[in-house]
């Protein structure tokens, strides 16, 4: 599951806190690293002996090795396309004669964490992703490690190659909440979107020979599937942002994009009648039988292994699931549709957006090779082989345009694509996942969602207080 590289909203629990990136002397951070990992070592004699190590490696380790200046070096955390990735750095050379190279470093926590670190002593690659919350991705922008490529791909034809969602997503706009720069400050590799995989014999066993069209339909499948014994739907509930997911696109789908975002502004209550709506969803989806027992403590693999196994009717998951179904049961016969609308006059919407993204160090002394390198790989040639290397949809439209029949479902819905990252306002992560925990609470029973809307509107409240209070003593100082 890849949630940071879709740029997929984390919880608090998740997230590592980042304030402004500042540079750190190697050494202490070679130190503070050691006390880290002491103070969090379920075997404190083992940490220590680590931690008195990290110094003394530090003092008397090896030299560095000489690294090629004239190699862009290209940081990223994708295991499922390392081969292929290497491959093109190999074509690349032969084409051009420049050299590139790859450095995967999963998964992608690790990667994360050393991105992180580099970036306080100023030890980034060339080009790099940063995984997290678009706070995260500002941080970096602030602290001058990325570089502004606006001018680059405005003042070409680059940037109509791309889905317009996938560039929306690595862009800033004037007068941001984040006090970052306007600008484009990322390079989509792919687009991706969430949908619901169904399995056509086991729906057809049902008495459906279509998906449902609607929830009123899609519940009734949960009733015959109760009757028969059959698993009605998974997903990775165990997981908040899935959730989160769902549960946006069906907020979005009953109050419209501007009533969400007001939400978040705290002009409209969480104890709104809508947002109580959006929750009884979820009460009727546990009352229905088409959930999977224990679905709130599914990771989203177990989920992926019983659709593919033919266990399940339904699966909600992002477009990777297409590759991943195919290496788990290549003769699996799927479909796939939209979360079916609870008003068919009103327009269904689907979580997604830019799936992975590189971005240009700005103090590298090779940023201008750097980008011609991600003009190459975003060229159709580039982009098309990387498309039956990996399964994932080209993030270039020319690309995308001659798609597999399952993969084609979900480029097809592009256009409906939402994502909190194109919001004019984002949401306190700690909201987030009350809403979500919340959520969790009514599949199992604790509580009821008019109880659920309460402790989150509290929290909203209770937070923007606080935060208002820091503001004012941060002004007054």
């Amino acid at each position: 599951m890849r949630y940071a590289e879709c740029g997929i909203r984390q919880t608090k629990d998740q997230r590592p806190q980042t304030k402004d990136l500042q540079v750190v002397p190697k050494g202490l951070w070679s130190l503070v690293s050691g006390l880290w990992s002491f103070s969090r070592a379920p075997h404190p004699t083992f940490a220590l002996i680590a931690f008195l190590s990290v110094p003394l490696i530090s003092m008397v380790g090896c030299a560095p090795k000489q690294q090629d200046v004239s190699t862009v070096r290209i940081w990223h955390w994708m295991t499922d396309r390392d081969e292929a990735f290497n491959e093109l750095s190999k074509r690349y050379q032969e084409q051009t004669g420049a050299k590139v190279k790859f450095e995967l470093y999963a998964p992608s926590d690790l990667y994360a964490q050393k991105v992180r670190s580099a970036a306080q002593t100023n030890g980034l690659p060339d080009v790099f992703g940063v995984l997290g919350e678009l706070r995260d991705v500002a941080s970096f922008i602030r602290a001058g490690h990325v570089l502004n490529l606006s001018q680059v791909i405005a003042d070409s034809a680059w940037q109509e190659k791309f889905f317009p969602v996938a560039i929306q997503m690595n862009a800033f706009k004037e007068g941001n909440s984040y006090g970052t720069p306007p600008g484009i400050y990322g390079v989509p590799i792919d687009v991706m979107n969430i949908q619901v995989f169904y399995n056509k014999k086991l729906l057809s066993s049902l008495g459906f020979e279509q998906p449902p069209a609607t929830w009123d339909e899609w519940m009734a499948v949960g009733k015959q599937a109760r009757a028969q014994g059959i698993i009605g739907f998974v997903s990775g509930w165990a997981e908040l942002w899935m959730i989160d997911c769902f549960a946006t696109d069906y907020a979005i789908h009953l109050m419209g994009q501007d009533k969400v975002e007001a939400t978040f502004r705290g002009d409209v209550p969480y104890t709104d009648r809508d947002w109580v709506t959006v929750l009884q969803l979820f009460e009727q989806l546990r009352d229905s039988g088409l959930l999977a027992e224990g679905i709130v403590t599914m990771g989203n693999k177990r989920a992926e292994q019983l659709f593919a196994n033919e266990q399940a009717v339904f699966a909600f998951n992002g477009s990777w699931g297409v590759n991943v179904y195919r290496g788990m049961n290549p003769e699996l016969d799927y479909g796939v549709t939209m979360p079916p609308p609870v008003n068919p006059e009103r327009k269904m919407v689907i979580w997604g957006g830019a799936g992975s993204s590189f971005m240009v160090n700005a103090r590298s002394a090779r940023a201008k090779p750097a980008v011609a390198f991600l003009q190459w790989l975003t060229d159709v040639p580039q982009q098309q082989y990387l498309l039956e290397a990996t399964n994932n949809i080209p993030a270039n439209r020319e690309a995308a345009a001659n798609l597999p029949p399952a993969l084609a479902a979900f480029a097809d819905d592009m256009d409906s694509v939402v994502h909190p990252r194109l919001f004019s306002i984002q949401e306190n992560s700690m909201v987030i996942e009350a809403f979500d925990k919340g959520i969790q609470s009514i599949l199992i029973g604790e509580k009821v969602p008019a109880d659920v809307a309460q402790e989150v509107q509290e929290l909203k409240v209770r937070e923007r207080t606080r935060q208002a209070s820091l503001a004012s003593a941060k002004t007054s100082r």
